[in-house]
């Protein structure tokens, strides 16, 4: 069977590429809040809840003065205090 396939002009990687300017990652959320994305792409009549995510995740950046390490050390405390 191995004879049947011929992988020398074969190329590793993904097979289709994704639009320019996007970066697929893998990440958890809480069931709540994906939950809460999808609820309001849906009142709004459809969409897609991960571009309303990037949305929210532009508006916050374009918004916010608190500077990067403050945010993650708050929510560092937040998830350890939870945590224990």
């Amino acid at each position: 069977m191995k004879d049947d396939y011929d992988f020398s002009q074969g190329k590793r990687g993904p097979i289709v590429t994704g639009p320019k300017g996007k970066t697929r990652i893998t990440i958890r959320l809480d069931n709540d809040v994906v939950q809460w994305f999808k609820t309001q792409v849906h009142q709004a009549g459809g969409g897609n809840y991960q571009t309303l995510m990037n949305h929210a995740l532009r508006e916050y950046i374009a918004n916010t003065d608190e500077p990067l390490e403050e945010v993650l050390r708050r929510v560092l405390r937040e998830e350890l205090r939870n945590a224990g």
